[in-house]
């Protein structure tokens, strides 16, 4: 279906009120939530996951444009296009879990709950990206501002790529393959790739962040914590953003009433994928009361 001007690719399952289900990097809508899609369906609802922007078969913008603003535009105009109502429900991971601050926030009529996952909000996320622990955890967000980062990840069926899911961004016992080749299906031409890494030169280029410019854009997007009861789930093994039971507390205290934060044990960043059975009860039940 077309949205804010883009052709997108989605996985649907169920029927009821909307469950609008948003994907990060290097992922795509079917793979991050095969577990979780018949969950919600069982459960009552109408499960849509799409592949953002510029992810195969979705298509590439015409223009370009890579930012949180837009992709926060590309949710709430989803929810306009499946015929949602406020009694629709968005779940985010990754870059799809700062979408999912944001789109709440911009149009809290659409959503009546909230679910994130592993993208805290961004006045915990800025002030982590700033630390020592920090910048060398996320040191791909730096990478992927060199040119040469699209040809590395692109050589070898994307190799390196796969050894980031595998060792990197996954916890030790859990096998990528299947959540990898999905993502290979999705980035796998240069235009595909450059468009994903956009996501990280758009947002986070290496002359705007940090700058009082880019702080006023981005805390605009999703600096505001949603009104709306708000599920907040983090991996303890998650070795991008690295929480501690300090940092998740800090969190609920500030989500509002009805809210909930849950680490799930042993997951490492991709939470829906390694641990479903843990991510799924929460989410459901968290769904239901």
């Amino acid at each position: 279906m077309t949205a804010n001007g883009i052709d997108f690719s989605y996985v649907e399952e169920g029927e009821g009120p909307l469950a609008l289900l948003l994907h990060g990097f290097p992922e795509s809508g079917a793979a991050t939530w095969r577990h979780l899609i018949p969950e919600l369906a069982a459960a009552g609802y109408r499960a849509v996951a799409p592949n953002m922007r510029g992810f195969a078969p979705t298509a590439l913008p015409a223009d370009g444009r890579m930012l949180i603003a837009d992709l926060v535009a590309d949710a709430n105009a989803l929810h306009e296009e499946l015929s949602g109502d406020g009694d629709a429900v968005i779940i985010g991971h990754d870059w799809g879990g700062g979408t999912t601050w944001g789109a709440a926030v911009a149009a809290p009529e659409r959503w009546s709950k909230v679910i994130v996952s592993d993208v805290p909000p961004l006045q915990f996320f800025g002030g982590y990206a700033g630390t020592y622990e920090g910048i060398e955890a996320l040191n791909h967000f730096w990478f992927f501002q060199m040119d040469m980062a699209g040809q590395i990840l692109e050589a070898d069926d994307m190799a390196y790529m796969f050894q980031l899911m595998q060792n990197r961004w996954t916890a030790p016992d859990y096998d990528a393959t299947e959540d990898f080749l999905a993502a290979r299906s999705a980035l796998g031409d240069s235009e595909r790739l450059r468009a994903a890494l956009d996501l990280y030169r758009q947002n986070f280029g290496a002359k705007i962040m940090g700058t009082p410019e880019w702080q006023a854009e981005q805390g605009a997007l999703w600096g505001p914590l949603p009104q709306q009861p708000t599920l907040y789930l983090h991996g303890t093994k998650d070795t991008s953003v690295v929480l501690d039971q300090a940092g998740l507390d800090a969190i609920g205290s500030l989500l509002s009433e009805g809210s909930r934060t849950a680490f799930i044990e042993g997951a490492g960043h991709l939470v829906p994928a390694e641990k479903p059975a843990d991510y799924n009860a929460r989410v459901l039940e968290f769904l239901k009361n």
